[in-house]
């Protein structure tokens, strides 16, 4: 189950099914379509926070993923852990590449849920696992694979 909480502030313009859509699109391609794990779209001041207190960053980023691996002992389903995406960097991001917010928000949660399972892109053999695994999902969506940020 995806669960998606998206603020106040940003209700106006997403549709759930968008992100779901990613959300188990990245899932399938990393052989884990029954995984659990949870969207939450916020703004830059919470996701700054979050990246200070528990990174150790004090800056805004796109997004955040929190890892928890855990098993829901009432189903048996694998909890990932939480994906955490700001959309004034999405939509600022999307502008500069000349896509649309649901390219990049689709971009921003694959990224996050390869993160949850295990993927990086600290060293450049990670980073280039990481970044075609992106690319298979995103074509698979029908969007250019050619939105992934560098």
């Amino acid at each position: 189950m995806i669960n998606i909480e998206i603020l106040p502030d940003f209700r106006r313009v997403f549709m759930p099914a968008i992100l779901e859509r990613a959300a188990q699109a990245a899932l399938l391609q990393q052989f884990a379509p029954d995984a659990d794990l949870t969207l939450v779209l916020t703004g830059d001041t919470q996701i700054q926070a979050l990246d200070r207190d528990f990174l150790g960053k004090d800056a805004s980023t796109d997004v955040l993923s929190f890892p928890a691996c855990e098993t829901d002992p009432e189903t048996g389903r694998r909890y990932l852990g939480d994906i955490i995406i700001s959309v004034p960097r999405a939509e600022a991001q999307s502008i500069t590449a000349g896509h649309s917010l649901e390219a990049e928000l689709s971009l921003l949660v694959i990224h996050g849920v390869l993160h949850l399972l295990g993927h990086d892109h600290a060293e450049p053999e990670e980073k280039a696992r990481m970044w075609a695994a992106q690319s298979e999902v995103l074509t698979r969506l029908g969007i250019p694979p050619t939105i992934v940020h560098e």
